[in-house]
């Protein structure tokens, strides 16, 4: 089975059913402009406002900092005996949160994604793992999204590290939306009483979802139907990637089934090895190396309960020193739709 019952939780979404609104607009029309409104954000913005409404009502929740910016105005300014900044110190930050989760309270510690899985890593894996503490730990600028820093602040190989210490949660949202989603869910600590690790961007990188869904976490979310083959994507890009990818094959005659894969660990082997056995394989998309991502993932299950074709489209290995744009550095990559739809195509061409 896929995940345990008392893990995967179902976050409530807003009524979906026609109403009139103030403009005279029919539901859809005026909720839609309401949703695109409020997510066509960084996720990083819609973290820092959902946790602060979050934490009005929950006084156990804290934020720790690493002199990020963004909460000091925010969050420290309205609460500020909720709020603890530890400057430029991952590992102080990751031991502080470790101490207020031991004590009772639901800590979100807040980094860049890069310096949470490499520069603090052993205390992430000793303090909070190991001890299987409710410290959620936020990192942002995740994969090439602070490109423009240069290759100290790629986060490339962060869920390859996490996603194999014992007890952490990998949940890498693909949009503002999902953010939102995400942050309720861990928020609920009788859901989910262990670690977890939240991958976001940097900047707005545009909707995925267009409207309110039934977002699980540890649950793949089926963004578009399809009997060929199997898209697999985590991540806001590598996600709108996929689904570019899927126009691309409808053109061409090809079904593809595209899985939003927001949580890497744990793993839905439900939805992969359904896939497995429905379509004639998969290609996994990601912003990560190819070592230990999601392609690794995906692998190692099929591998050991339904062997399948798999192609994996990441990040090659190499130290990539370019600098740019997300965007343009997962170009440089190879993550992009044509060579998704090419991966595809040949999984289609040597199916048995």
């Amino acid at each position: 089975m896929t995940v345990v019952d008392d893990v995967a939780k179902t976050v409530p979404v807003a009524d979906k059913t026609d109403k009139t609104d103030e403009t005279g607009e029919t539901g859809e029309t005026g909720e839609a402009g309401a949703w695109r409104q409020k997510y066509e954000a960084a996720s990083r913005d819609v973290y820092r406002a959902t946790l602060l409404d979050l934490a009005k009502s929950d006084p156990r929740i804290f934020v720790v900092d690493t002199d990020m910016g963004g909460f000091e105005d925010t969050f420290e300014a309205e609460l500020p005996d909720q709020y603890v900044n530890v400057g430029i110190a991952e590992a102080n930050l990751m031991g502080v949160s470790a101490g207020l989760a031991a004590d009772g309270l639901v800590p979100f510690a807040n980094t860049i994604a890069s310096f949470a899985a490499t520069r603090a890593c052993e205390q992430v894996k000793v303090d909070i793992a190991g001890n299987n503490l409710p410290v959620r730990i936020v990192g942002t600028h995740g994969g090439f999204s602070a490109g423009h820093y240069g290759p100290t602040h790629h986060a490339l190989e962060d869920v390859a590290i996490l996603r194999t210490l014992p007890n952490l949660t990998v949940v890498v949202p693909a949009d503002a939306a999902e953010t939102e989603y995400a942050i309720r869910a861990v928020a609920d600590t009788d859901a989910f009483p262990g670690p977890v690790y939240i991958r976001l961007g940097r900047k707005a990188t545009g909707l995925v979802h267009e409207g309110p869904y039934a977002f699980r976490i540890g649950r793949a979310d089926v963004l578009r139907g399809g009997d060929d083959v199997t898209v697999v994507a985590t991540g806001p890009l590598p996600v709108s990637e996929a689904l570019a990818a899927a126009d691309l094959l409808a053109a061409r005659g090809i079904g593809a089934r595209v899985l939003n894969m927001h949580t890497v660990k744990p793993l839905d082997e439900a939805a992969v090895l359904g896939a497995a056995r429905e379509t004639a394989g998969l290609v996994t998309v990601e912003d990560h190396v190819l070592v230990g991502g999601l392609g690794a993932a995906v692998s190692e299950l099929t591998a050991e309960h339904h062997p399948c074709r798999v192609r994996r489209i990441g990040v090659p290995d190499g130290f990539h020193d370019e600098v740019g744009s997300e965007r343009e550095l997962l170009a440089l990559a190879g993550v992009t739709a044509e060579r998704i739809a090419a991966a595809a195509e040949e999984v289609v061409r040597h199916a048995p």
